[in-house]
């Protein structure tokens, strides 16, 4: 599946897949606790790109980014947690948002360090 080139269109529909990837696990204390967490970094995810692109100066620019950088980190955690035997059937959803994390993860570094040379 090609993806996005638009951010905040792939930003959103990781935060959606993400979404769809919870309501679709089982219930259990850790998908639950570990699916909150999830929800909520992919979340931001989402938001501080949108907010960065309305930016007041370049500092908050920065910023933004580099809690986007942060929360797709963070998404990371949360979904290999959510990797074991007990939700084996969706271990193929899983591995998605897993690279799907990383790649954002590394956009956002990209731009901070591309920024950092200007």
């Amino acid at each position: 599946m090609e993806k996005p080139y638009d951010l905040e269109v792939r930003t959103f529909l990781f935060a959606k897949s993400a979404r769809n990837l919870i309501y679709s696990l089982q219930k259990s204390i850790a998908n639950i606790e570990d699916g909150k967490q999830l929800i909520r970094s992919s979340g931001s995810v989402a938001a501080n790109y949108i907010e960065s692109n309305e930016h007041i100066s370049d500092k908050d620019f920065d910023f933004r980014i580099k809690i986007c950088r942060k929360e797709a980190k963070e998404s990371l955690l949360w979904l290999k947690l959510l990797q074991n035997e007990f939700n084996n059937q969706h271990s193929i959803k899983l591995v998605e948002l897993i690279n799907e994390a990383d790649e954002l993860k590394k956009i956002f570094s990209a731009i901070v360090e591309k920024r950092k040379s200007r």
